[in-house]
């Protein structure tokens, strides 16, 4: 009995906490699980989230399952093979590429889900960085008016240099890896993020609820942490899923550039495709099966993304 008090203690202190809107997401999966009504409800008010969600949860599924999925080992060589059309039987080697082979023979089918991985870490790592980077700077920068002028002229610095142009300057500095695209990709996106939350900010530190925690005592970080922070969590998640599609398309950008992560490494579908450039003439293929995953990948979220922003914002919530 004091166990599952003190369980139901913590798990409502985390629900107070800035934290607790997880909480609520685990309350409504839970939901779902014991009511699929509320799942089917929720998809015909919201066709086009659920579509992108459906889509992208998929992608990711297909991604983490790759070792299963795949035909061939992606970075296995075979010269007598190259440039295979899709879904012909190889004379030499008796082998069948769904998605063809490129200029080594490897098999793109292999690569592209392989290499799917890898690009959708990136994109949901730099959203996610991005968010929490942009939330705390963005608080700091809205709340205190000091640190504002100096804060914000420092991202206005660094969003007046063209994103791609930074991002490729960083790569050159940094040692190539996925960490390294997800650094530079975060340091041009944080600061579009922290405007996006400091504006909010603005308004909500005028608010008679902020007002009334100074009354009672409540201190900066109490502030930020437990009334400001927490409202932000919409606007900063629907604005994530763009920063997602986005990042996606960057490392891409780095990628055909050359800038990227390098395709002996770990293949993603940017350096896919920049490896096959230069044969489109002549195998198309090995550029329109990642370029096509790709695609779909940026489109499945940015309609996850506009569905958040119809559900979440009040305005829109009562057009539906």
């Amino acid at each position: 009995m004091f166990k599952q008090t003190t369980s139901n203690t913590f798990i409502e202190a985390f629900r107070e906490s800035p934290l607790g809107f997880i909480i609520g997401i685990i309350d409504y999966l839970i939901s779902i699980i014991k009511n699929p009504k509320i799942l089917l409800r929720n998809i015909k008010q919201q066709p086009t989230m659920a579509s992108g969600i459906i889509i992208i949860v998929l992608m990711i599924i297909i991604s983490l399952f790759s070792p299963i999925l795949m035909t061939y080992d992606p970075n296995d060589v075979e010269m007598d093979d190259r440039f295979q059309p899709p879904g012909e039987k190889s004379e030499e080697t008796g082998r069948t590429y769904w998605f063809g082979s490129d200029a080594f023979g490897r098999d793109i089918y292999s690569r592209t889900i392989d290499g799917g991985k890898v690009s959708l870490f990136i994109g949901f790592a730099v959203a996610s960085l991005s968010v929490l980077l942009g939330a705390i700077f963005g608080s700091i920068a809205g709340y205190f008016r000091m640190i504002d002028s100096v804060l914000m002229r420092v991202m206005d610095g660094i969003m007046a240099i063209p994103s791609l142009l930074l991002a490729i300057a960083l790569m050159m500095l940094l040692q190539p890896g996925v960490w390294t695209v997800i650094t530079a990709i975060v340091i041009v996106d944080t600061p579009r993020m922290t405007r996006v939350a400091r504006a909010s900010v603005l308004s909500l530190r005028e608010q008679v609820y902020i007002e009334a925690a100074k009354a009672v005592g409540a201190g900066y970080v109490r502030i930020i942490g437990r009334h400001i922070i927490p409202n932000l969590i919409a606007p900063l998640i629907i604005m994530g899923t763009f920063v997602a599609a986005g990042a996606m398309l960057t490392e891409a950008y780095l990628s055909f550039l050359g800038a990227g992560v390098p395709p002996s490494t770990q293949a993603t579908w940017g350096n896919v495709m920049a490896e096959g450039r230069g044969f489109i003439h002549k195998a198309m293929w090995v550029i329109f099966y990642p370029g096509l995953f790709l695609a779909i990948a940026v489109t499945s979220i940015n309609l996850m993304g506009d569905g958040l922003r119809d559900m979440l914002d009040p305005k829109l919530r009562r057009r539906l």
